[in-house]
């Protein structure tokens, strides 16, 4: 009997050390799963701060796309104003004899005033007579050499450039010194 005694004690001092090794393998088991969910957790909470990122990257382009939709809006109104300027610059030059100073006069307050309400709306001259050249404002239409100036200046101008809002509209047709 005391086999069987020694037997049964022996049998159930497997069983405790079993349970211990089997509560282990849980215990390992359900840290890797957390493990596993801390992982997704980030990885999500890195996707939603890219998501929040992106939206606010979004929203300023469009707030900036509707900004330069507003600041630049009449820029086809100016481009269509402009021969009308034109004209009344070439009135005011074909009328320098004294019998045309009525004329003369009224041309000269009908461009002003209409260059002053289209510079209320951002649009600029550009007359860059004595200036040196400049590419990005001025289109050079032929060089004229022989001149006092130095080279590179422009010399006349033969038809004005136009600027709105600091955006180049028409760039200056001018004569420059060779």
């Amino acid at each position: 009997m005391s086999d069987k005694k020694d037997n049964s004690q022996h049998e159930s001092d497997k069983a405790e050390k079993k349970a211990p090794l089997k509560f282990d393998e849980q215990i390992k088991a359900l840290e890797g799963e957390l493990e596993s969910a801390k992982q997704k957790s980030d990885e999500n909470w890195d996707k939603a701060l890219r998501a929040v990122a992106e939206l606010e990257n979004t929203k300023r382009r469009a707030e900036r796309d509707v900004q330069n939709a507003h600041k630049f809006a009449l820029e086809r109104f100016a481009k269509d104003l402009l021969p009308v300027i034109d004209s009344l610059e070439k009135a005011l030059e074909a009328s320098q004899e004294d019998s045309f100073k009525v004329l003369r006069e009224g041309t000269e307050l009908t461009l002003k005033m209409f260059l002053d309400v289209v510079a209320k709306h951002g649009l600029t001259q550009i007359y860059p007579e004595g200036e040196p050249f400049n590419p990005e404002q001025h289109e050079a239409m032929t060089m004229q050499p022989g001149t006092d100036a130095e080279p590179n200046t422009v010399v006349a101008v033969i038809q004005r450039g136009y600027l709105l809002n600091g955006r180049l509209v028409r760039p200056a047709r001018v004569v420059v010194a060779q």
